[in-house]
């Protein structure tokens, strides 16, 4: 070997491309793999479609939807004239199924942009509240139901998203007064606080516009202040199991955004 260090160091060389490269080919293939096996499953929408006449709290008021204009002449972009259109979109960030940000109530939370990408495809758990709206149309669903919950489908694992079935969403666009209505069903604050001490997830959501119906907001504070996102004004979650499927939800990329409307899905198992 040492009469033919050249010969030596092309030898290591090229052992060192083609380990490398099998190494790629490998991943490629995982990656592969997993792909075909995403795109065998199927996708339920967890996101409403909204527009001006959207339910939304009164604090904030109503989108206000029109044609972007030229800023030299005022005149709207048209197909016909410009071969073009657009929207101009007014309206506050926490509208249709959102993102709040620990920013949105934390001084030094961080903002929309800052949440890790990791965070935003995680395991699914859907618990479900209906069954208790039968007798308490405004149940909050408490810990004891999680417990009850847990014995039937097991302990809800650390590091998932949480998410409240209460079948809200189908008054979003049917009967959006109803959708709007104080009281609701909604989350007890002690069972927020015991999914993420005792149970260690990532982030938490549901059908209804807030966490609670405290009148300080107690769990969407709780949440929020302690670094975690929540996702809120969810829908088809009857749609989904209670275990085993996978949330993917995105949002735009607002430097320093305090919530936005953002699209979440479900691939099911």
């Amino acid at each position: 070997m040492s009469r033919h260090p050249r010969a030596a160091a092309l030898l290591i060389g090229a052992a060192f491309v083609v380990a490398t490269t099998a190494v790629q080919a490998r991943d490629q293939s995982d990656l592969a793999r997993a792909y075909g096996i995403i795109a065998s499953k199927t996708f339920v929408d967890l996101t409403h479609s909204f527009g001006p006449g959207t339910p939304v709290w009164s604090g904030f008021g109503q989108a206000k939807f029109s044609p972007a204009a030229d800023p030299k002449t005022h005149e709207p972009y048209t197909i016909p004239k410009d071969g073009f259109r657009t929207t101009y979109y007014e309206m506050v960030g926490q509208y249709g199924t959102h993102i709040d940000p620990p920013a949105h109530f934390a001084p030094d939370g961080i903002a929309m942009d800052q949440i890790p990408l990791e965070q935003m495809i995680l395991p699914l758990i859907v618990l479900d509240n209906t069954p208790y709206q039968t007798k308490d149309p405004n149940h909050a669903f408490s810990v004891g139901d999680l417990k009850t919950w847990e014995k039937q489908h097991g302990q809800v694992p650390k590091g998932s998203f949480v998410a409240l079935r209460t079948d809200m969403y189908k008054d979003w666009d049917t009967n959006p007064e109803r959708f709007k209505r104080t009281p609701f069903p909604a989350w007890a604050i002690e069972t927020i606080k015991f999914l993420y001490e005792q149970r260690g997830v990532t982030a938490t959501g549901h059908e209804s516009m807030d966490t609670d119906t405290t009148d300080k907001m107690d769990s969407e504070t709780y949440i929020l202040q302690r670094g975690h996102y929540q996702i809120e004004v969810m829908a088809n979650l009857d749609k989904v199991p209670a275990t085993g499927a996978v949330l993917v939800v995105t949002w735009p990329k607002v430097k320093d955004g305090l919530g936005f409307p953002a699209r979440a899905f479900a691939i099911l198992p």
